[in-house]
């Protein structure tokens, strides 16, 4: 399986990339504009800067997995460590899945299908980087 695992990762961080597109339109699709406009400007300030903080994770996590595959499946302690934390990053991301109450949003089947895949992703993302964090 170690052999295996650079391309799963490398993989991974094509997959963490695409999870982007979806992310990106979870502003136009919740109606963000209209809805937090009823906030406090600083709730509607600090809402934005936490959502760029979850895409600026992303990206890093994509980012690092295209470039640094290897290196990633090597199992050094940093290589684990970073494996672990993303790992466990999706898994909350995953256990979230069961939480949001998405189904009034989820109005066309294009949306049904998305959030499903997403699911996969989140569930692909977890045990693939789990594995390359506990892997000897």
């Amino acid at each position: 399986m170690r052999e295996m695992m650079p391309s799963l990762i490398f993989m991974a961080g094509i997959g963490q990339m695409g999870v982007l597109i979806a992310s990106s339109l979870v502003p136009f699709q919740l109606n963000w504009k209209k809805d937090l406009a009823v906030l406090p400007k600083l709730h509607r300030q600090m809402y934005w800067v936490y959502g760029g903080y979850v895409v600026l994770s992303i990206v890093a996590f994509g980012l690092i997995s295209l470039f640094n595959s290897r290196e990633l499946a090597a199992g050094s302690g940093l290589a684990r460590g970073l494996c672990g934390y993303i790992a466990v990053f999706w898994g909350v991301r995953l256990a979230l899945q069961g939480i949001f109450d998405v189904k009034e949003h989820l109005t066309a089947w294009w949306l049904r299908l998305g959030y499903h895949l997403l699911s996969i992703l989140f569930v692909g993302f977890t045990v693939l980087y789990g594995m390359a964090a506990l892997m000897p």
